[in-house]
């Protein structure tokens, strides 16, 4: 029995041992721990999560109000928006138009006015895109943090 004073060779970043790079190296496979797997089993997995997780939602039975008023803001925004290019537009064209110094201050006036609307048309529907983004993403925060609890509750009971 021989014994040396090497380290133990420990897996690479990609997962070979000892350095040796002659093994082939699928894409996504032993990249990180956790990591979800690859292949049909991969699949299988990820649509049983999935289908887990729209049975929890529709028990739960509350309806998003937020919903339809985002659909409202969005639409809105839009709305003022193009209503608000279209006033400052035209506008711009009256003032240029008339040699009269009273009509040309009022059409600046309402092209100011006009492209204010469109600054609160593209905060409405900034807003209602945000909202509809955020939702999404603490969906699936909150279901990526019962994925995790599972595998934590799965690893104590072993």
């Amino acid at each position: 029995m021989t014994t040396t004073n090497e380290p133990p060779t420990r897996p690479s970043r990609r997962g070979h041992v000892g350095g040796d790079t002659t093994a082939a190296h699928a894409p996504g496979v032993g990249d990180a721990p956790g990591s979800t797997p690859v292949g049909a089993e991969g699949e299988a997995a990820r649509a049983a999560r999935v289908e887990a997780f729209r049975r929890e939602i529709a028990e739960l039975r509350v309806r998003d109000p937020a919903t339809g008023r985002d659909r409202l803001l969005g639409r809105v925004g839009i709305g003022l928006m193009a209503a608000g290019l279209l006033l400052a537009l035209g506008s711009y064209f009256v003032s240029h138009n008339t040699t009269n110094p009273l009509q040309q201050r009022d059409a600046i006036v309402a092209a100011l006015g006009g492209l204010a609307g469109c600054v609160v048309g593209a905060a409405l529907f900034l807003r209602a895109s945000l909202a509809a983004f955020l939702r999404f993403w603490l969906a699936r925060l909150s279901y990526e943090a019962q994925i995790q609890t599972d595998r934590v509750i799965e690893h104590l009971e072993r």
